[in-house]
């Protein structure tokens, strides 16, 4: 079943914030120490794939002018939006205003990076679920610490999870076979460079050291693939 390490990720994630939301005693003082904790180690993680990339200007130039579309179109208000309506309707469940800002972070931590898009495609070219189930037991347990903080927003970051890890899935023979394998490479690793950029801005949000307007930058990932198709043309 090509969508089957896909769905594993996301019904680790839906469980794994169940979990979270379940857990009792978080206190705002350890709910503030654990998501300054959870920053630190964000902004770790994001340092280490944003060191993935082997042309930095690419990066440069994808988060300027992803930057220039986002703020064009308002992502983050329009998640933001969507956020409060869900908010309103899950409120018996214990939405507490961060509903939007725990669905854009989780979202970004589990999509961005190179496990997701290198797993899907081994799910579906070779029908190989390992790289997700792998990446399932780890969006699993960070769903639990998320939710436990953030609320039950991280739960729903299981829907995007699933429609584009499937999506690659579903198109891996195809991406395989029109893109060659050198240049998929290089995608993936500009890609995962853009995106440990964005995920280093989530953990100063989460620090509360600067408002980072986050889910702005993510045409920034589209931007990157252009321009390293761009770049592939000229050479």
């Amino acid at each position: 079943m090509v969508l089957f390490g896909t769905l594993v990720n996301g019904l680790a994630i839906v469980v794994g914030a169940w979990i979270g939301v379940k857990i009792k005693g978080f206190s705002t003082s350890m709910q503030e120490t654990v998501m300054k904790a959870i920053g630190l180690a964000v902004i770790v993680l994001g340092f280490t794939m944003a060191l993935e990339g082997q042309t930095f200007l690419i990066v440069i130039l994808s988060l300027a002018v992803g930057a220039i579309l986002g703020e064009r179109f308002q992502l983050e208000g329009k998640l933001n939006q969507l956020g409060q309506v869900m908010e309103r309707r899950m409120k018996k469940y214990g939405g507490d205003g961060r509903f939007a800002e725990g669905f854009v972070a989780a979202t970004l931590l589990f999509v961005v990076g190179a496990m997701a898009i290198i797993g899907a495609l081994d799910s579906g070219f070779r029908q190989d679920h390992s790289v997700l189930l792998t990446k399932s037991m780890l969006d699993g347990f960070s769903s639990i610490v998320f939710a436990a903080a953030m609320g039950i927003g991280v739960m729903f970051s299981a829907i995007p999870v699933v429609l584009y890890q499937g999506s690659i899935a579903l198109l891996a023979t195809w991406i395989i076979r029109m893109i060659p394998e050198q240049l998929l490479d290089l995608m993936i690793a500009e890609i995962t460079a853009v995106g440990g950029v964005m995920i280093m801005a989530i953990g100063l949000n989460l620090l509360g050291i600067e408002k980072i307007r986050v889910a702005n930058l993510l045409p920034a990932l589209v931007i990157a693939i252009i321009f390293v198709l761009g770049t592939h043309m000229l050479i």
